[in-house]
């Protein structure tokens, strides 16, 4: 279920290079479309589980990793300890439907930038990836907002 586009290569307009990970093929479809829609972003490929996404940043290097947490295989914990281990200039944002402080501390701990429930507003989820400002039980490390 891989994807892949050369890098953008237009110097006028350069988009950030996302690489989008989840095992329900209509997420992957809907982020794809969502995301392309901000004219920010570039989806440069999209995995089905864990360890495909790791395999995708070593390959692909991309500037940010949309990423969910239950997966077959390997999940998305480990898949971001593995991703920031070995590549750690990814932006690795979660996204998930599971809202519990567990499973945001957990997430943090793997070494995630920020985590986003899924539900949330749109336009949150496009601020995690940008670096921007968290919200609504979300959090960003880079800033250290926690809600």
């Amino acid at each position: 279920m891989k994807t892949a586009v050369p890098p953008f290569s237009n110097p006028e307009r350069p988009r950030l290079r996302v690489l989008i990970v989840d095992d329900n093929p209509q997420v992957l479809h809907d982020l794809r479309q969502l995301l392309e829609l901000t004219g920010e972003m570039e989806i440069v490929a999209e995995a089905g589980n864990g360890l495909e996404a790791v395999h995708l940043v070593g390959e692909l290097c991309p500037e940010a990793v949309v990423m969910d947490l239950e997966m077959p295989g390997l999940d998305g914990y480990a898949a971001t300890r593995l991703i920031k281990t070995q590549q750690p200039a990814p932006r690795v944002i979660i996204l998930s439907v599971h809202t519990g402080s567990d499973e945001q501390e957990q997430a943090r701990a793997a070494g995630a930038d920020a985590f986003v429930m899924k539900g949330e507003q749109y336009e949150i989820l496009v601020n995690a990836i940008l670096g921007k400002n968290a919200s609504h039980g979300s959090y960003d490390s880079e800033k250290g907002d926690s809600t």
